[in-house]
């Protein structure tokens, strides 16, 4: 069968702008998704939660095995998955089953990303692939980007169910064309690392457990107790076993170059103080300054809108800056627009919000592509697939950990209702400490990366280009 090349892209770009919408979607959702089911916030949490740790955990061992099994059959299994639980999310009358599914639409999310990846990159070759993956990246981006205007617009149409419906529903069009898609696999007779994604998963989902629940259970609890000690026992074995793999599924080792250390710390730390944002501003914007969730998701797209716009930037001044210098200044960026989002309160308007908004969108923008780049240029190309694997896994692992510690943060100071008295007070704290770490990162990646420039031979013009 003759596989048509605009089938294929059709196909995954669908559902790959469905992954992001889903997350940013669920947070504009929250307030709504709360007071219909009666939930506490604790529970209302597990939406974007466990959904974001199940992404984070399965999207090493899901890459593993549609190279063995195929990526057209992990892919179709995962948008299967995707589709099925969006559409149980959406007319879930409970909270514990809403929380349930949305931890298996994180596992179908991981499947289908990972595997898409893989089918793009065996349909396309030469320059037709690099168009094809900046075609991939901007559709991750206008996701991101755009999800929350469209999660506004759909409640206030349909209700808070229609962002999970809407989905699922893209999700039956991409299962529809998978038959039309090609299979490919590696000719490889490595094995899945069942045992590293097996403490991983359980080491992040207990951090997040701790983390969610602390506030209503108290942090002396012997569950939360136990499910912190638990989690550092279970990553201490993580870290013990991928030592003593031959090909782990995390290799350690890349951690000792300086240079991808550092691009791993500014990846983290950028998503670190994006990703809460997305998740709780827009219960802000609806509970203390009393907008829509339209209006909430559309301030939104000033954060989001940089990170479609300039990512082609950030290449461009690489040909005059080095690129470690811009990766440096993205994260000091960041940190100035979160110190600056302390102007937020009860009366803010829009405009208020444009400046500090967009500058961490832009220090987000300048940065998305560039560190992926960096990333698989400080490694030997062997390894050039695992680094690219690894950050995103640290992208994903420390965005999910942040959500759970800024909601834990927003709990204790609202008192579990994420609304003034408290509200204002706690993001202000959690801003302000999110400028803080951003700054401490500055000065690590910044070392990092130096000493990384100083242990490898000085890049050519042409090789900051490449970079970019």
């Amino acid at each position: 069968m003759r596989h048509h090349p605009a089938v294929i892209l059709v196909a995954v770009l669908l559902s790959t702008v469905s992954l992001p919408v889903s997350l940013t979607g669920a947070s504009v959702a929250l307030p709504d998704i709360g007071t219909d089911l009666h939930a506490d916030l604790a529970s209302v949490q597990w939406v974007v939660n466990a959904y974001n740790a199940t992404f984070a955990s399965f999207m090493l061992a899901t890459g593993a095995l549609a190279d063995l099994l195929g990526r057209r059959r992990v892919f179709a299994t995962g948008v299967a998955i995707f589709t099925v639980a969006g559409a149980l999310s959406a007319v879930a009358g409970d909270i514990v089953l809403l929380d349930v599914v949305r931890a298996l639409a994180g596992v179908g999310a991981a499947a289908a990303a990972t595997s898409a990846s893989g089918i793009l990159a065996a349909a396309f070759q030469g320059r037709a692939r690099a168009r094809v993956f900046g075609l991939f990246g901007t559709v991750i981006g206008a996701g991101l980007a755009f999800g929350p205007s469209i999660a506004g617009l759909l409640i206030e149409a349909f209700g808070w169910r229609a962002v999970f419906g809407g989905p699922a529903i893209v999700g039956v069009v991409v299962l529809a064309l998978v038959p039309l898609l090609p299979e490919s696999r590696e000719a490889t007779t490595r094995r899945i690392d069942w045992a590293g994604s097996g403490t991983f998963t359980s080491a992040l989902l207990l951090v997040i457990f701790g983390f969610v629940e602390g506030p209503a259970q108290g942090w002396g609890n012997p569950l939360i107790v136990a499910a912190f000690v638990g989690s550092a026992v279970l990553f201490a074995v993580f870290v013990r076993v991928e030592r003593r793999r031959a090909e782990p599924m995390f290799d350690l080792g890349l951690l000792a170059s300086p240079r991808f250390l550092g691009t791993c710390v500014a990846a983290a730390t950028i998503v670190t103080v994006m990703v809460p944002l997305l998740v709780y501003l827009p219960s802000y914007f609806t509970a203390v300054v009393g907008w829509s969730p339209g209006q909430a998701g559309a301030a939104l797209i000033l954060l989001t809108a940089p990170t479609l716009v300039l990512p082609l930037l950030g290449g461009l001044i690489t040909r005059w800056i080095p690129a470690p210098a811009v990766v440096v200044f993205s994260v000091l960026v960041v940190a100035i627009g979160a110190a600056w989002l302390t102007v937020l309160g009860p009366g803010v308007e829009v405009p208020g919000l444009a400046g500090p908004l967009l500058t961490i969108g832009v220090g987000i923008g300048l940065s998305i592509g560039m560190l992926d780049a960096q990333a698989i240029n400080s490694v030997e190309p062997g390894r050039a697939a695992t680094a690219a694997a690894m950050i995103n896994t640290a992208r994903l692992a420390s965005e999910t950990v942040a959500i759970a510690v800024v909601g834990s943060v927003l709990a204790t100071t609202t008192g579990g209702r994420l609304a003034d008295p408290g509200f204002t007070g706690g993001l202000r704290t959690v801003l302000w400490s999110l400028a803080v770490l951003a700054l401490v990162a500055v000065l690590l990646t910044a070392v990092l990366l130096r000493r990384g420039a100083s242990a490898a031979p000085r890049p050519s013009a042409g090789d900051r280009v490449a970079v970019s």
